[in-house]
């Protein structure tokens, strides 16, 4: 067997496991690259990995001896599928690996959410318990989860796994249509029913032409007052300008991001500068824990192993 060129494009981004395998190869890894730059880094190559970086028409063109992308995530909205099918080449995703990790994560912002978990830190730090007459201070308002609807709209394996803690906690769990759907599937509500019904909505669908900013003002002001909105899918699915508008002047309780629509937010993004004690940002992280993270290496490292041995699997 000749050789195979392998390029890690965005090497930071993976866990520091080596790249490990049983057929001869030469590997590149940089720790992340510039678009401007990706053409030229793999334009000998024969597999490239990527996790984030773009692999656009031009790029891929450019890559004359490429046979494999093997994407070091579940999402691939960052390759051009069709030029790659137009070149033969063959693009591979990592599944199933975060299930837990994200699951846990949009459970810990809907209960620190429903809690008021930050509005009581901001009031600690500012010596509000310290002046209280009481032996106990209330500010925000908190609730049980126990018999609340969380809405979930994404009914894959992370979904599903969210399902299952909700429910251990008591909660009735919905799950809803697609927003412009004909009819709706045995076992889920209409996408308006589930919105206008909901304690909670937890996000985890991909983002598509059909579900961008699937969450604006009108879906804003059409859930309970109070309610909790939880998004750790992908950023474009909410408008965040009708988000900050509606936590700081509509009903809505809280809400949990782990994802923006500009990763990383380099121009600033309104969640941001809102700076509530009814918002929870975190860093796009929720799928990383370290068991996570060490199951996406091995799955990516399987997904080119089958490819060169002529037995590709999680072929998009």
């Amino acid at each position: 067997m000749n050789t195979l060129k392998i390029v890690v494009l965005d090497r930071g981004t993976l866990p520091g496991k080596p790249f490990v395998f049983d057929f001869p190869f030469e590997i590149k890894e940089y720790e992340n690259t510039l678009p401007e730059e990706t053409a030229e880094r793999i334009q000998e190559a024969d597999i490239v990995v990527t996790n984030k970086v773009v692999l656009d028409k031009t790029s891929i063109a450019a890559a004359a001896n490429l046979k494999l992308i093997a994407v070091g995530a579940t999402g691939v909205n960052h390759i051009d599928m069709q030029a790659a099918n137009q070149a033969g080449v063959t693009v591979c995703n990592v599944r199933n690996y975060g299930n837990d990790s994200v699951a846990e994560h949009a459970f810990m912002l809907m209960i620190a959410l429903m809690r008021n978990l930050p509005a009581y830190q901001r009031d600690i730090a500012a010596g509000v318990w310290e002046k209280s007459p009481y032996f106990c201070h209330f500010g925000a308002p908190i609730h049980d989860l126990n018999g609340k609807t969380l809405a979930i709209f994404g009914r894959g394996s992370t979904g599903n796994t969210l399902a299952g803690y909700a429910r251990a906690f008591g909660m009735n769990v919905i799950f809803g249509e697609h927003k412009h759907a004909q009819t709706v599937r045995e076992d889920y509500v209409s996408f308006d029913e589930a919105i206008q019904s909901a304690d909670v909505i937890s996000l985890h669908c991909p983002l598509t032409a059909e579900t961008v900013n699937m969450i604006g003002e009108t879906e804003l002001q059409q859930m309970k007052i109070g309610a909790v909105l939880i998004n750790c899918g992908r950023g474009g699915l909410v408008d965040e300008n009708a988000l900050v508008a509606a936590l700081k002047y509509g009903g809505l309780g809280g809400a949990g991001v782990d994802v923006l629509t500009q990763e990383p937010p380099r121009d600033g993004n309104p969640l941001l500068k809102a700076r509530l004690p009814n918002l929870i940002i975190t860093p796009h992280m929720a799928w990383g824990s370290n068991e996570a993270t060490s199951r996406l290496f091995d799955i990516l490292l399987d997904n080119i192993k089958h490819f060169v041995a002529g037995t590709p699997k999680n072929v998009v």
